[in-house]
């Protein structure tokens, strides 16, 4: 039975209580790009802002991952000496600012920032120990250094950095539990809390993935982890995504990369989810283009507001995916017609065709994605090599696809609604005699049968007064049967 619970674990951290779900599944995509470690957290004052990723890296020519932490505060260099930064990552911090040498006042800082760690903390500072009265500080130092951790730390205008490199060979959740620990070590230090842990009591850090919001994939925050039963089809979107974050290695070798994706297949097979996918995967924002923004009643209207369109695309300043949906019902091909309809449709086909052929040129950092329902619809120039360069079907699932999307729903709904003392689904759910039992059915069936039983259970627990039984398998049974009946 796949298990329908996502991989967590609760390590306790410096008084904090910090939930690491999946720490495989971080490890293995940063392979594909950088990715976001912290989900939700509160920080102490003076620290105003925390970011900690981790990334496919080299060091020594080797394959690593880099781990880095980025925590912004409300003083300067001299006020973050003040508010007490003279702990293990402290002093490693005042030793690199006085490395710089020279009479500035980075230096001068560090000089002073150096000695004062000296008299406080008096070991040298490659043994990374801890200050003697800080028990906390010592065992998080004694467990990065177990790992093989080497972190780097550096100040610069309220800005502290933390990184360190790992092997990729050997990386594992050991490493991502000693980066966080390092990470907390600083908050405290910049906290002014350097012997007890507890100004980090009772706060909770979310290690994973970002959860999607309440209205689901459909909203902004889709990944391309969350895609389910198209393996084939992401690994091509991850391609799509390296290539635009790696802009030199394209320059070095003259290659372009992909600006015109076609997208066709059967209703509800996730065409839209995956543009909005591929936009969150580079970090690019997201432009859809809907039917009526295009489509005039009168002459000449349409063309005008396709020259518009691609007007202001020309004007983006930052990576965008612009998705034209339902794009039959927007250039559909009318033959060799000769009654003004079709003569419409052509003149719309060939303003398409133009604007497509410039943008790439002028604007490189523009990514137009259509889709289809109906490809045969589709004028065979327009999508000739050059305006789209990849053309992928989104087949509806088989079997294994649908238990694949069927676990990656549920864990979702898991991660975002389950809490102590409310368990949404139960322990018998099985994914894999699900989908053995839902042929036929595409991706976004699957939701509405989801979400058929969810506002089932809501009622229920709205008219008794008290939530009912989890989520079991004879409950989607009832809503897949319901679904087929219409």
């Amino acid at each position: 039975m796949t298990e329908v619970r996502p991989d967590e674990k609760t390590v306790p951290l410096l008084g904090a209580e910090v939930r690491i779900a999946d720490a495989a599944g971080l490890l293995a995509a940063a392979v594909d790009g950088p990715v976001e470690l912290l989900v939700d957290g509160d920080f102490p004052a003076p620290v105003r802002e925390v970011r900690c990723t981790v990334r496919a890296d080299t060091a020594d020519g080797q394959p690593a991952h880099r781990f880095e932490a980025y925590l912004r505060v409300e003083s300067t260099p001299a006020g973050l000496l003040a508010l007490g930064l003279a702990g293990p990552v402290g002093v490693l911090l005042a030793e690199r600012l006085a490395a710089r040498g020279g009479d500035g006042p980075a230096a001068a800082v560090g000089r002073m920032a150096a000695e004062a760690g000296r008299r406080i903390w008096p070991r040298p500072v490659a043994t990374l120990a801890a200050p003697p009265g800080d028990e906390a500080g010592r065992e998080v130092l004694r467990v990065a250094r177990e790992a093989g951790l080497r972190p780097r730390v550096d100040q610069d205008n309220g800005t502290v950095r933390i990184s360190a490199d790992v092997p990729s060979a050997e990386v594992d959740a050991a490493h991502l539990r000693a980066m966080l620990g390092l990470l907390l070590q600083a908050v405290r230090e910049l906290s002014g809390d350097s012997d007890e842990p507890t100004v980090l009591r009772g706060r909770t850090y979310l290690v994973g993935r970002r959860p999607v919001t309440a209205a689901g994939p459909r909203s902004a925050a889709v990944t391309l982890d969350q895609v389910g039963g198209l393996s084939d089809v992401v690994a091509q979107f991850r391609e799509v995504a390296v290539s635009f974050r790696h802009p030199a290695a394209m320059a070095r070798w003259g290659a372009r990369r992909p600006q015109g994706i076609l997208m066709y297949g059967p209703p509800g097979t996730g065409k839209t989810m995956l543009a909005r996918a591929l936009a969150n995967e580079i970090g690019a924002d997201f432009v859809e283009i809907r039917t009526p923004e295009i489509l005039d009643k009168y002459l000449g209207g349409s063309e005008r507001n396709i020259k518009r369109i691609f007007r202001e695309a020309r004007r983006y300043r930052r990576p965008t995916v612009m998705l034209f949906d339902e794009f039959d019902s927007i250039i559909s091909y009318a033959g060799a017609g000769g009654d003004a309809a079709s003569q419409a449709v052509n003149a719309v086909a060939g303003i398409f065709k133009q604007e497509m052929n410039t943008l790439f040129e002028e604007n490189p950092d523009v990514i137009v994605v259509a889709t289809t329902n109906f490809p045969q619809r589709v004028d065979a120039s327009l999508i000739r090599s050059g305006r789209f360069d990849l053309k992928i079907a989104i087949p509806a699932p088989d079997e294994t696809g649908r238990a694949e999307i069927l676990t990656k729903m549920v864990r979702e709904l898991i991660d975002r609604h389950e809490r102590p003392g409310f368990k949404m689904f139960a322990d018998d759910l099985d994914p894999a005699a699900l989908a053995a039992d839902t042929a036929g059915l595409t991706g976004a069936d699957l939701r509405e049968a989801l979400r058929r039983v969810q506002l089932a259970k809501a009622l229920r627990e709205a008219a008794e007064g008290a939530p009912p039984a989890p989520i079991g398998q004879d409950d989607l049974r009832e809503a897949v049967a319901g679904l087929r009946r219409g």
